[in-house]
């Protein structure tokens, strides 16, 4: 068993875990199945498990990973990473519909995991001396602050600002990772494997794109959650939208197809200004079909960009070939459809149910793919036979 040997591997394995579980008893509620409720109401619990449990997993296991890569210190291991996989443990099975720990309770476990994890890789970046680490760190704790304001809420301690604020807070911050985390990986990876081909190439100069998308992003953050839903919201997700899709367009994600392992990065990324549209379109427009651009956002871009770093990282870190199997593609593939369908559920009229409930089949699939690929390899010791 190597699962505590590095800090991706016991998160990823979580969030694979919560994944399907979160939005799968969300499922079988719609389809009538009454399951007894916890701490949370059921449609409160669903929203907080995918953000509080799955992105969070995702995040935990990103920060572990990345940041003994930038500072050069070894990977976290051992008891400290078994310690705040407990406490993550510990607050899933206290949010559980039919959990019977107060909400007071499992709030403050909720809260737990992310800021011992911070104060974890706190030490590393502090000696790394440089200024810029602390960026994606800064947006996890953002991230946090949002989720603090749903759990205060919904145990009491305030009510302003509350649920609704916290979880457009979560959202934004995660959508804010995946454009800047992104826009790093995604050209990067995309041209070193060009360079090995015949046609290498070089991304495409548009002067200020890049910061322009980028603070467009933070301006929606800013937006939304000070003036959320009204004109202002829709004009800056609509600038947001152009100037990622024209940052996107230097990246030559079409020379991809070959290996899925790039696409679905491209692809991940590609939900970001669609997403962005949708809300714009909803929030200027007031189309009905587009409403549920959150969804598009959460279970589309960013989503599917954690599947897809997930992956990589997991065959990277391990020591195996970055290949995505047929599992793995499928895996890419059924995210999509269930992000799509979900999104756009409201197209089918008096059938939107049953679309949704499609979709929910094609998330939980997805994952469960995920797990069985992926699950062995991050129990394992590495194929290589190194430490991590």
């Amino acid at each position: 068993m190597a699962l505590f040997a590095h800090g991706f591997r016991p998160f990823f394995l979580m969030a694979g875990l919560v994944a399907p579980v979160a939005i799968g008893f969300w499922a079988l509620t719609l389809a009538g199945v009454a399951l007894p409720e916890g701490p949370l109401p059921m449609m409160r619990w669903h929203a907080h498990e995918a953000l509080g449990g799955f992105v969070t997993a995702a995040m935990i296991g990103f920060l572990m990973t990345a940041i003994p890569n930038w500072t050069g210190r070894r990977g976290y291991s051992g008891a400290p990473l078994m310690l705040i996989a407990a406490l993550f443990l510990a607050a899933r099975f206290a949010m559980l519909p039919g959990s019977p720990v107060p909400i007071a309770v499992a709030a403050l476990l909720a809260l737990a995991p992310l800021p011992a994890t911070l104060l974890l890789v706190l030490p590393a970046l502090i000696k790394a001396k440089s200024a810029r680490l602390f960026g994606p760190p800064a947006l996890v704790l953002m991230f946090w602050s949002g989720q603090a304001m749903m759990l205060a809420e919904a145990a009491g301690w305030w009510s302003t600002p509350g649920w609704a604020s916290g979880q457009l807070l979560m959202a934004d911050m995660a959508l804010l990772l995946v454009v800047l985390i992104g826009g790093r990986i995604v050209p990067s990876f995309t041209l070193n494997a060009l360079r090995k081909t015949a046609r290498p190439a070089e991304a495409a100069p548009l002067p200020g794109v890049d910061r322009g998308a980028i603070l467009a992003v933070v301006a929606v953050a800013w937006v939304d959650l000070l003036a959320p839903g009204g004109v202002l919201a829709g004009l800056v997700a609509a600038l947001a939208a152009v100037l990622v899709a024209l940052r996107l367009s230097r990246w030559y994600g079409l020379r991809t197809w070959q290996w899925p392992i790039l696409w679905v990065l491209h692809l991940a990324y590609a939900l970001i200004p669609l997403a962005l549209a949708a809300k714009a379109w909803s929030l200027l427009g007031g189309a009905p079909w587009a409403s549920a651009w959150l969804h598009l956002q959460l279970a589309g871009a960013v989503s599917l960009m954690i599947l897809a770093v997930m992956t990589r990282a997991t065959l990277g870190h391990t020591g195996h070939a970055l290949v995505a199997s047929a599992g793995t593609v499928a895996a890419y593939l059924l995210l999509l459809t269930a992000a799509l369908l979900r999104s756009f559920s409201g197209l089918a009229g008096e059938g939107a149910l049953q679309v949704q409930l499609a979709a929910a089949a094609c998330w939980v699939a997805a994952f469960l793919l995920f797990l069985a690929a992926y699950a062995p390899v991050l129990m394992r010791p590495r194929a290589d036979g190194k430490p991590g």
